[in-house]
């Protein structure tokens, strides 16, 4: 990461401004403390916790644990936290250190993800880790001379519809800042696109999505045609296209933002939002709309009071709307987080630190997720009994869903499907045809895509009522 100056600019101001907040009824619960020993977070925006299909939650930490490199973490739903894996428990750290991103949920029910260093090479691994704790190294990046094939993986990697996984690299590629890759199950990796500066450059910690396109969406905290980031297509075949280049109106106030160290989250209506942690009317941050076309709309511009510099990237919420957070800022300058509908309406949801001891936590790096009971979680830098931060949970009144895993595939395809309360189901479908299913626990279906089934979402009919997916699933060619 490179320093900014417009970044500094940015903290400071942010010193200077206090205001007020309206908030929406909802409840925060503290589910537990990291102590060192369990991991520790730091400000690493968007490792935020992932559900497995055994109904816990499966996270990491760039930092603590029994090495103080990081740790890969389980927490059952009612806050008990234990630590699956201590990173660099191999000599020389071939097992790789310093985790960031997320996890990823296969389809086999294991997890996957990338460290930014270690592995044989020092560089970076890309990993599988089962819900036991038996962790492989995949691939090792930097294995080949001039590190072509990137280095220090930051974002983690999403799960493709074909099977395989997409991320990128800080470093390295072919112009040495930064690449796009896939990689295999097995961990065959191939770089499908190098940044040069002019088509972005460094994409820290965005997760790439893959949209309703069959496309892959993502972005670059700096380069473009000012150096300040850009927002990025690439088709699965490698081809990349540069959407936008931040900070073109208005330089050097850049009111469009600049910076977005989050990547993107798609909504119903195609297009896609995001962050950037400077910029926008006030200097403090935006949140944008944009089309696949690169046609950019400044939705909201934080003002202190209700946040600033939103690193994590945004999530869509069963409801339809956008949700995020800030690590600083707010009423107890602890950080928040809020929601947004695509249409731009702004709330506040909580300000963290609003206890004297900060014991509902402080900073918000990581971002949030929506488990499939309708609640978000997320994790803080700092505050808890410790100081060391915190995994809390955060009601709204959403109620539960299901999700599948992958959200497309041909029909044939097998399809695991993760819920609550699933024993008993006594009804798929896909869009309203009706699947052949196995429920395998209380927290997990195995589903067929039937013949003949359409682009649409899945419901499940339990005993206590029918459960639909919060994203529509795609049917592949």
């Amino acid at each position: 990461m490179c320093f900014n100056p417009k970044i500094a600019q940015a903290l400071v101001l942010a010193l200077c401004v206090a205001t007020t907040v309206s908030l929406r009824a909802q409840t925060v619960t503290t589910l537990a403390s990291f102590d060192g020993t369990n991991g520790q977070y730091g400000d690493y925006p968007g490792s935020v916790p992932v559900q497995g299909a055994n109904g816990n939650f499966y996270g990491i930490t760039a930092s603590g644990g029994a090495n103080g490199e990081g740790v890969v973490f389980i927490m059952t739903p009612q806050g008990k936290l234990s630590t699956l894996y201590n990173f660099c428990s191999q000599p020389n750290c071939t097992d790789g250190y310093i985790p960031t991103g997320k996890l990823v949920l296969g389809a086999n029910g294991n997890l996957y993800g990338t460290t930014t260093s270690g592995g044989t090479n020092r560089w970076g691994t890309f990993f599988e880790i089962t819900p036991s704790g038996k962790l492989t190294t995949l691939y090792n990046f930097c294995s080949f001379s001039g590190c072509p094939d990137g280095y220090n993986p930051q974002a983690g990697v999403v799960l493709g519809a074909d099977g395989n996984f997409y991320g990128t690299t800080t470093l390295g590629g072919a112009n040495g800042v930064g690449s796009v890759f896939k990689i295999t199950p097995a961990g065959t990796l191939t770089t499908l696109a190098s940044f040069n500066g002019a088509n972005g450059a460094n994409p820290d910690f965005g997760t790439l999505i893959q949209a309703s396109d069959g496309n892959l969406y993502g972005t670059t905290e700096q380069g473009g045609t000012d150096n300040y980031g850009t927002v990025f297509r690439i088709t699965p075949g490698g081809t990349l296209t540069t959407l936008y280049n931040f900070c073109s109106q208005n330089y050097p106030t850049c009111t469009d933002g600049y910076s977005p160290y989050g990547g993107l989250a798609q909504a119903a209506n195609g297009k896609f939002y995001g962050a950037t942690i400077g910029g926008g009317a006030n200097g403090y941050g935006t949140i944008f709309e944009i089309t696949s076309l690169g046609h950019l709309n400044t939705l909201h511009s934080f003002d202190f009071s209700d946040g600033e510099t939103p690193e994590a990237s945004l999530i869509l919420g069963s409801d339809g709307n956008l949700y995020g957070s800030t690590p600083s800022a707010g009423s107890h300058n602890g950080g928040t987080a809020f929601e947004i509908t695509p249409t731009g309406t702004f709330t506040t949801l909580y300000n963290f630190c609003a206890q004297t001891d900060c014991s509902d936590g402080s900073g918000e790096f990581g971002g949030l997720m929506q488990a499939t009971n309708g609640k978000f979680y997320g994790p803080t830098l700092s505050g808890g009994v410790n100081d060391l931060g915190i995994i809390f949970s955060l009601s709204t009144g959403l109620r539960q869903f299901v999700e599948t895993v992958p959200t497309t595939a041909k029909v044939g395809a097998k399809v695991m499907i993760v819920g609550n309360t699933l024993k008993g189901a006594t009804a798929v479908t896909f869009n309203g045809t009706a699947a052949a299913f196995t429920v395998v626990s209380n927290t997990e279906i195995k589903a067929v895509v039937p013949t003949g089934a359409t682009t649409g979402p899945v419901q499940v009919v339990t005993p206590s009522g029918a459960l639909n997916s919060n994203v529509s699933f795609r049917i592949a060619p």
